[in-house]
Protein backbone atom coordinates (compact mmCIF):
# COMPACT_ATOMS: atom_id res chain seq x y z
CA UNK A 1 0.00 0.00 0.00
CA UNK A 2 1.41 3.36 -0.94
CA UNK A 3 2.20 5.73 1.89
CA UNK A 4 1.41 9.42 2.03
CA UNK A 5 4.38 11.62 1.17
CA UNK A 6 5.87 13.64 4.05
CA UNK A 7 4.36 17.11 4.39
CA UNK A 8 7.75 18.78 3.96
CA UNK A 9 8.30 17.00 0.65
CA UNK A 10 4.84 17.97 -0.58
CA UNK A 11 5.43 21.62 0.36
CA UNK A 12 8.82 21.53 -1.36
CA UNK A 13 7.30 20.20 -4.56
CA UNK A 14 4.64 22.90 -4.49
CA UNK A 15 7.22 25.66 -4.01
CA UNK A 16 9.37 24.23 -6.80
CA UNK A 17 6.41 24.29 -9.15
CA UNK A 18 5.65 27.92 -8.29
CA UNK A 19 9.29 28.95 -8.76
CA UNK A 20 9.38 27.24 -12.14
CA UNK A 21 6.46 29.44 -13.26
CA UNK A 22 7.44 32.77 -11.66
CA UNK A 23 5.58 35.06 -14.03
CA UNK A 24 2.35 33.06 -13.81
CA UNK A 25 2.64 32.91 -10.01
CA UNK A 26 3.19 36.68 -9.83
CA UNK A 27 0.19 37.43 -12.05
CA UNK A 28 -1.94 35.00 -10.04
CA UNK A 29 -1.00 36.79 -6.82
CA UNK A 30 -1.75 40.20 -8.30
CA UNK A 31 -5.47 40.09 -7.53
CA UNK A 32 -4.82 39.16 -3.89
CA UNK A 33 -2.12 41.85 -3.62
CA UNK A 34 -4.47 44.54 -4.92
CA UNK A 35 -7.37 43.31 -2.79
CA UNK A 36 -5.32 43.15 0.40
CA UNK A 37 -3.75 46.56 -0.21
CA UNK A 38 -7.22 47.99 -0.84
CA UNK A 39 -8.62 46.60 2.40
CA UNK A 40 -5.69 47.84 4.49
CA UNK A 41 -5.69 51.30 2.89
CA UNK A 42 -9.44 51.86 3.00
CA UNK A 43 -9.82 50.66 6.58
CA UNK A 44 -6.85 52.82 7.61
CA UNK A 45 -8.34 55.89 5.93
CA UNK A 46 -11.73 55.20 7.55
CA UNK A 47 -10.13 54.95 10.99
CA UNK A 48 -8.16 58.10 10.27
CA UNK A 49 -11.41 59.95 9.56
CA UNK A 50 -12.82 58.66 12.84
CA UNK A 51 -9.72 59.71 14.77
CA UNK A 52 -9.77 63.15 13.15
CA UNK A 53 -13.43 63.73 14.03
CA UNK A 54 -12.97 62.52 17.60
CA UNK A 55 -9.88 64.68 18.02
CA UNK A 56 -11.78 67.76 16.84
CA UNK A 57 -14.70 67.02 19.15
CA UNK A 58 -12.38 66.59 22.13
CA UNK A 59 -11.47 70.29 21.72
CA UNK A 60 -15.04 71.18 22.64
CA UNK A 61 -14.53 70.12 26.26
CA UNK A 62 -15.81 67.08 28.11
CA UNK A 63 -18.24 69.05 30.29
CA UNK A 64 -19.59 71.45 27.64
CA UNK A 65 -23.20 71.35 26.50
CA UNK A 66 -24.69 73.06 23.46
CA UNK A 67 -28.25 74.35 23.48
CA UNK A 68 -29.42 74.71 19.88
CA UNK A 69 -32.73 76.08 18.59
CA UNK A 70 -35.31 74.10 16.67
CA UNK A 71 -36.25 70.43 16.51
CA UNK A 72 -36.30 67.65 13.93
CA UNK A 73 -39.36 69.10 12.17
CA UNK A 74 -37.77 72.52 11.65
CA UNK A 75 -34.54 70.95 10.41
CA UNK A 76 -36.45 68.78 7.94
CA UNK A 77 -37.96 72.01 6.62
CA UNK A 78 -34.47 73.39 6.01
CA UNK A 79 -34.51 75.86 8.94
CA UNK A 80 -31.12 75.44 10.59
CA UNK A 81 -31.49 78.10 13.28
CA UNK A 82 -35.16 78.97 13.90
CA UNK A 83 -35.79 81.86 16.32
CA UNK A 84 -36.55 79.81 19.41
CA UNK A 85 -33.56 80.73 21.58
CA UNK A 86 -33.10 84.28 22.87
CA UNK A 87 -30.58 86.06 25.05
CA UNK A 88 -32.95 85.94 28.02
CA UNK A 89 -32.82 82.13 27.87
CA UNK A 90 -29.04 82.25 28.29
CA UNK A 91 -29.35 84.64 31.25
CA UNK A 92 -31.96 82.37 32.87
CA UNK A 93 -29.71 79.31 32.49
CA UNK A 94 -26.79 81.17 34.09
CA UNK A 95 -28.91 82.38 37.03
CA UNK A 96 -31.25 79.45 37.69
CA UNK A 97 -29.40 76.22 36.85
CA UNK A 98 -27.21 75.23 39.85
CA UNK A 99 -25.11 72.64 38.00
CA UNK A 100 -23.93 75.21 35.43
CA UNK A 101 -20.62 77.05 35.86
CA UNK A 102 -20.58 79.41 32.86
CA UNK A 103 -22.86 80.30 29.96
CA UNK A 104 -21.70 81.69 26.60
CA UNK A 105 -24.47 82.82 24.20
CA UNK A 106 -23.48 83.26 20.57
CA UNK A 107 -24.76 84.88 17.37
CA UNK A 108 -23.06 83.90 14.13
CA UNK A 109 -23.18 85.60 10.73
CA UNK A 110 -21.31 85.09 7.47
CA UNK A 111 -19.78 88.41 6.37
CA UNK A 112 -16.99 89.87 4.26
CA UNK A 113 -14.18 91.33 6.35
CA UNK A 114 -11.95 94.00 4.82
CA UNK A 115 -8.52 95.23 5.84
CA UNK A 116 -7.31 97.88 3.44
CA UNK A 117 -7.56 96.43 -0.05
CA UNK A 118 -7.71 92.83 1.19
CA UNK A 119 -11.03 91.14 1.92
CA UNK A 120 -12.11 87.70 3.05
CA UNK A 121 -15.47 86.00 3.53
CA UNK A 122 -15.62 84.51 6.99
CA UNK A 123 -17.82 83.72 9.98
CA UNK A 124 -18.38 86.55 12.50
CA UNK A 125 -19.42 85.49 16.00
CA UNK A 126 -20.91 87.79 18.59
CA UNK A 127 -19.86 86.44 21.99
CA UNK A 128 -19.39 87.38 25.64
CA UNK A 129 -16.21 87.19 27.77
CA UNK A 130 -17.34 83.74 28.98
CA UNK A 131 -16.80 82.35 25.50
CA UNK A 132 -13.06 82.01 26.05
CA UNK A 133 -13.10 79.63 29.08
CA UNK A 134 -16.25 77.75 28.06
CA UNK A 135 -14.97 76.86 24.60
CA UNK A 136 -11.38 76.44 25.81
CA UNK A 137 -9.88 79.03 23.46
CA UNK A 138 -6.65 80.79 24.36
CA UNK A 139 -5.33 84.21 23.39
CA UNK A 140 -1.93 84.13 21.68
CA UNK A 141 -1.47 87.92 21.47
CA UNK A 142 -3.36 90.87 22.89
CA UNK A 143 -6.48 90.31 24.95
CA UNK A 144 -10.10 89.17 24.79
CA UNK A 145 -13.22 91.22 25.49
CA UNK A 146 -13.96 92.50 28.98
CA UNK A 147 -17.29 93.25 30.64
CA UNK A 148 -16.65 96.92 29.95
CA UNK A 149 -16.25 96.19 26.23
CA UNK A 150 -19.52 94.26 26.30
CA UNK A 151 -21.45 96.94 28.22
CA UNK A 152 -20.09 99.70 26.02
CA UNK A 153 -20.78 97.78 22.78
CA UNK A 154 -17.33 98.73 21.54
CA UNK A 155 -16.18 98.10 18.01
CA UNK A 156 -13.50 95.58 18.87
CA UNK A 157 -12.53 92.29 17.23
CA UNK A 158 -10.51 89.21 18.14
CA UNK A 159 -9.50 87.08 15.16
CA UNK A 160 -8.15 83.62 14.43
CA UNK A 161 -4.57 83.13 13.18
CA UNK A 162 -5.58 82.02 9.67
CA UNK A 163 -7.79 85.09 9.19
CA UNK A 164 -4.97 87.31 10.45
CA UNK A 165 -2.64 85.84 7.85
CA UNK A 166 -5.20 86.37 5.08
CA UNK A 167 -5.83 90.00 6.02
CA UNK A 168 -2.46 91.22 7.25
CA UNK A 169 0.09 88.69 5.98
CA UNK A 170 3.13 88.54 8.24
CA UNK A 171 2.49 91.98 9.74
CA UNK A 172 1.27 92.31 13.36
CA UNK A 173 -2.52 92.25 13.60
CA UNK A 174 -2.93 93.83 17.05
CA UNK A 175 -4.05 97.45 16.79
CA UNK A 176 -4.94 97.20 13.11
CA UNK A 177 -8.33 98.16 11.70
CA UNK A 178 -10.73 95.98 9.78
CA UNK A 179 -14.18 96.75 8.42
CA UNK A 180 -17.39 94.72 8.61
CA UNK A 181 -20.35 96.16 6.73
CA UNK A 182 -18.33 99.40 6.48
CA UNK A 183 -18.11 99.58 10.27
CA UNK A 184 -14.55 99.96 11.63
CA UNK A 185 -13.35 97.41 14.21
CA UNK A 186 -10.05 97.50 16.08
CA UNK A 187 -8.22 94.15 16.40
CA UNK A 188 -7.32 93.72 20.08
CA UNK A 189 -6.51 90.02 20.19
CA UNK A 190 -5.20 87.07 18.21
CA UNK A 191 -6.33 83.57 19.20
CA UNK A 192 -4.17 80.48 19.29
CA UNK A 193 -4.79 77.90 16.58
CA UNK A 194 -7.78 75.70 17.39
CA UNK A 195 -8.36 73.71 14.20
CA UNK A 196 -11.59 72.59 12.59
CA UNK A 197 -14.82 71.34 14.16
CA UNK A 198 -17.59 69.81 12.02
CA UNK A 199 -15.71 70.79 8.88
CA UNK A 200 -15.44 74.49 9.81
CA UNK A 201 -12.02 76.05 10.35
CA UNK A 202 -12.30 78.00 13.59
CA UNK A 203 -8.98 79.73 12.94
CA UNK A 204 -10.59 81.75 10.14
CA UNK A 205 -13.32 83.23 12.36
CA UNK A 206 -13.62 86.71 13.83
CA UNK A 207 -15.24 87.51 17.18
CA UNK A 208 -16.91 90.72 18.32
CA UNK A 209 -18.78 91.63 21.54
CA UNK A 210 -22.32 90.26 21.53
CA UNK A 211 -23.80 93.72 22.20
CA UNK A 212 -21.88 95.15 19.24
CA UNK A 213 -23.15 92.33 17.04
CA UNK A 214 -26.75 93.14 18.02
CA UNK A 215 -26.46 96.92 17.68
CA UNK A 216 -24.52 97.06 14.40
CA UNK A 217 -24.74 93.73 12.56
CA UNK A 218 -27.54 91.29 13.41
CA UNK A 219 -30.11 93.62 14.94
CA UNK A 220 -32.87 92.92 17.46
CA UNK A 221 -36.08 91.18 16.43
CA UNK A 222 -39.09 93.22 17.64
CA UNK A 223 -41.00 90.03 18.45
CA UNK A 224 -38.35 87.62 19.73
CA UNK A 225 -35.71 90.03 21.03
CA UNK A 226 -32.07 88.99 20.63
CA UNK A 227 -32.15 85.65 18.81
CA UNK A 228 -29.19 83.31 19.36
CA UNK A 229 -27.69 80.69 17.09
CA UNK A 230 -26.77 78.55 20.09
CA UNK A 231 -25.73 78.67 23.73
CA UNK A 232 -22.55 77.02 25.00
CA UNK A 233 -22.89 75.87 28.59
CA UNK A 234 -20.07 74.68 30.86
CA UNK A 235 -21.18 72.30 33.62
CA UNK A 236 -19.39 72.43 36.98
CA UNK A 237 -17.65 69.15 36.17
CA UNK A 238 -17.99 66.19 33.81
CA UNK A 239 -20.22 64.31 36.28
CA UNK A 240 -22.65 67.25 36.32
CA UNK A 241 -23.35 67.27 32.59
CA UNK A 242 -26.32 64.91 32.89
CA UNK A 243 -27.91 66.97 35.65
CA UNK A 244 -27.20 70.21 33.78
CA UNK A 245 -28.84 68.87 30.61
CA UNK A 246 -31.93 67.79 32.58
CA UNK A 247 -32.21 71.11 34.42
CA UNK A 248 -31.69 73.21 31.29
CA UNK A 249 -34.35 71.20 29.45
CA UNK A 250 -36.89 71.70 32.23
CA UNK A 251 -36.12 75.41 32.54
CA UNK A 252 -36.49 76.11 28.82
CA UNK A 253 -39.67 74.07 28.64
CA UNK A 254 -41.17 76.30 31.32
CA UNK A 255 -39.91 79.50 29.70
CA UNK A 256 -41.17 78.49 26.24
CA UNK A 257 -44.43 77.09 27.63
CA UNK A 258 -43.91 73.80 25.83
CA UNK A 259 -46.61 71.16 26.15
CA UNK A 260 -45.55 68.71 23.45
CA UNK A 261 -42.41 68.73 21.31
CA UNK A 262 -39.42 70.84 22.36
CA UNK A 263 -38.36 73.76 20.17
CA UNK A 264 -34.74 73.34 21.22
CA UNK A 265 -32.21 70.57 21.85
CA UNK A 266 -29.41 70.07 24.36
CA UNK A 267 -26.37 68.29 22.96
CA UNK A 268 -23.20 67.12 24.69
CA UNK A 269 -19.77 66.11 23.46
CA UNK A 270 -20.71 62.50 24.23
CA UNK A 271 -23.76 62.76 21.95
CA UNK A 272 -21.63 64.17 19.16
CA UNK A 273 -18.98 61.48 19.64
CA UNK A 274 -21.64 58.77 19.50
CA UNK A 275 -23.05 60.14 16.25
CA UNK A 276 -19.60 60.58 14.70
CA UNK A 277 -18.46 57.11 15.80
CA UNK A 278 -21.58 55.55 14.29
CA UNK A 279 -21.13 57.36 10.99
CA UNK A 280 -17.38 56.81 10.67
CA UNK A 281 -17.69 53.20 11.86
CA UNK A 282 -20.23 52.52 9.14
CA UNK A 283 -17.99 54.29 6.63
CA UNK A 284 -15.00 52.16 7.66
CA UNK A 285 -17.09 49.00 7.37
CA UNK A 286 -18.30 50.01 3.92
CA UNK A 287 -14.76 50.79 2.75
CA UNK A 288 -13.52 47.46 4.11
CA UNK A 289 -16.33 45.66 2.29
CA UNK A 290 -15.35 47.38 -0.98
CA UNK A 291 -11.78 46.19 -0.51
CA UNK A 292 -12.99 42.68 0.35
CA UNK A 293 -14.65 42.49 -3.07
CA UNK A 294 -11.19 42.87 -4.57
CA UNK A 295 -10.00 39.97 -2.43
CA UNK A 296 -12.90 37.88 -3.72
CA UNK A 297 -11.95 38.69 -7.30
CA UNK A 298 -8.36 37.72 -6.51
CA UNK A 299 -9.56 34.38 -5.13
CA UNK A 300 -11.50 33.70 -8.30
CA UNK A 301 -8.35 34.50 -10.28
CA UNK A 302 -6.39 31.93 -8.26
CA UNK A 303 -9.03 29.28 -8.94
CA UNK A 304 -9.02 30.06 -12.64
CA UNK A 305 -5.23 29.84 -12.98
CA UNK A 306 -5.07 26.68 -10.87
CA UNK A 307 -7.68 25.01 -13.08
CA UNK A 308 -5.56 25.88 -16.11
CA UNK A 309 -2.55 24.49 -14.28
CA UNK A 310 -4.36 21.19 -13.65
CA UNK A 311 -5.11 20.86 -17.37
CA UNK A 312 -1.50 21.58 -18.31
CA UNK A 313 -0.07 19.21 -15.70
CA UNK A 314 -2.33 16.22 -16.47
CA UNK A 315 0.60 14.09 -17.61
CA UNK A 316 2.65 15.01 -14.51
CA UNK A 317 -0.24 14.07 -12.23
CA UNK A 318 -0.79 10.77 -14.05
CA UNK A 319 2.91 9.91 -13.84
CA UNK A 320 3.04 10.68 -10.11
CA UNK A 321 0.02 8.49 -9.44
CA UNK A 322 1.47 5.69 -11.55
CA UNK A 323 4.64 5.84 -9.42
CA UNK A 324 2.65 5.48 -6.20
CA UNK A 325 1.46 8.98 -5.24
CA UNK A 326 -1.92 8.98 -3.58
CA UNK A 327 -4.82 11.29 -4.35
CA UNK A 328 -4.29 12.99 -0.98
CA UNK A 329 -0.72 13.88 -1.97
CA UNK A 330 -1.87 15.53 -5.16
CA UNK A 331 -4.73 17.30 -3.34
CA UNK A 332 -2.36 18.63 -0.69
CA UNK A 333 0.19 19.85 -3.23
CA UNK A 334 -2.37 21.94 -5.10
CA UNK A 335 -3.82 23.30 -1.86
CA UNK A 336 -0.34 24.29 -0.70
CA UNK A 337 0.26 26.09 -4.00
CA UNK A 338 -3.00 28.04 -3.59
CA UNK A 339 -2.19 28.81 0.06
CA UNK A 340 1.31 30.04 -0.75
CA UNK A 341 0.06 32.25 -3.59
CA UNK A 342 -2.71 33.82 -1.52
CA UNK A 343 -0.68 34.19 1.70
CA UNK A 344 2.32 35.69 -0.04
CA UNK A 345 0.02 38.01 -1.96
CA UNK A 346 -1.61 38.98 1.35
CA UNK A 347 1.76 39.83 2.91
CA UNK A 348 2.86 41.90 -0.10
CA UNK A 349 -0.54 43.62 -0.29
CA UNK A 350 -0.45 44.43 3.43
CA UNK A 351 2.98 46.00 3.03
CA UNK A 352 1.75 48.13 0.13
CA UNK A 353 -1.38 49.10 2.06
CA UNK A 354 0.62 50.14 5.13
CA UNK A 355 2.89 52.18 2.89
CA UNK A 356 -0.15 53.91 1.36
CA UNK A 357 -1.48 54.68 4.85
CA UNK A 358 1.84 56.22 5.78
CA UNK A 359 1.75 58.44 2.70
CA UNK A 360 -1.84 59.55 3.44
CA UNK A 361 -0.92 60.39 7.05
CA UNK A 362 2.19 62.30 5.91
CA UNK A 363 0.70 64.45 3.12
CA UNK A 364 -2.84 65.03 4.45
CA UNK A 365 -4.30 66.12 7.82
CA UNK A 366 -6.02 62.75 8.05
CA UNK A 367 -4.37 60.63 10.81
CA UNK A 368 -4.76 57.37 8.90
CA UNK A 369 -3.72 54.34 10.95
CA UNK A 370 -4.13 50.57 11.03
CA UNK A 371 -3.75 48.10 13.85
CA UNK A 372 -1.52 45.03 13.78
CA UNK A 373 -4.57 42.88 14.50
CA UNK A 374 -6.33 44.15 11.39
CA UNK A 375 -3.28 43.42 9.25
CA UNK A 376 -3.01 39.90 10.68
CA UNK A 377 -6.71 39.23 10.11
CA UNK A 378 -6.43 40.45 6.52
CA UNK A 379 -3.46 38.19 5.79
CA UNK A 380 -5.27 35.22 7.34
CA UNK A 381 -8.34 36.09 5.28
CA UNK A 382 -6.21 36.10 2.14
CA UNK A 383 -4.88 32.63 2.97
CA UNK A 384 -8.40 31.39 3.70
CA UNK A 385 -9.59 32.70 0.36
CA UNK A 386 -6.73 30.88 -1.36
CA UNK A 387 -7.63 27.63 0.36
CA UNK A 388 -11.33 28.04 -0.40
CA UNK A 389 -10.86 28.77 -4.09
CA UNK A 390 -8.07 26.21 -4.39
CA UNK A 391 -10.28 23.31 -3.32
CA UNK A 392 -11.99 22.87 -6.70
CA UNK A 393 -8.75 22.67 -8.76
CA UNK A 394 -7.10 20.47 -6.11
CA UNK A 395 -10.01 18.02 -6.07
CA UNK A 396 -10.04 17.87 -9.87
CA UNK A 397 -6.32 17.08 -9.89
CA UNK A 398 -6.69 14.46 -7.15
CA UNK A 399 -9.52 12.68 -8.99
CA UNK A 400 -7.68 12.31 -12.28
CA UNK A 401 -7.46 8.71 -13.48
CA UNK A 402 -3.73 7.95 -13.90
CA UNK A 403 -4.34 5.62 -16.92
CA UNK A 404 -6.39 8.26 -18.73
CA UNK A 405 -3.81 10.90 -17.82
CA UNK A 406 -0.91 8.80 -19.14
CA UNK A 407 -2.70 8.16 -22.43
CA UNK A 408 -2.34 11.85 -23.23
CA UNK A 409 1.47 11.51 -23.23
Amino acid sequence: MAKNLPLAETVGMALSTLRANRLRSLLTMLGIVIGNASVITLVGVGRGAQNLAEGQLSNLGANVLFVVPGNNDTRRQGIDFPKTLVLEDAKAIAEQVPSVKRVAPQITLSEVVQAGEVSSSTSIAGVTPEFLPVRQFEVAQGRFFSKGDLEGARNLAVIGPDLATKLFGNKPAIGRQLRIRNQPFEVIGLLQAKGAVFGQNQDENAYVPLTTMVSQLSGRDPTYGVSLNFISVEARDQESTGAASFQITNLLRQRHRILREDDFAVRSQKDALTIVSTITGGLTLMLGAIGAVSLLVGGIGIMNIMLVSVSERTEEIGLRKALGARSGDVLLQFLVESLVLSSLGGVIGSGLGMGAIGIVAAVTPLPATIGAGTVLVTVLLSGSIGLFFGVVPARRAARLDPIAALRSL
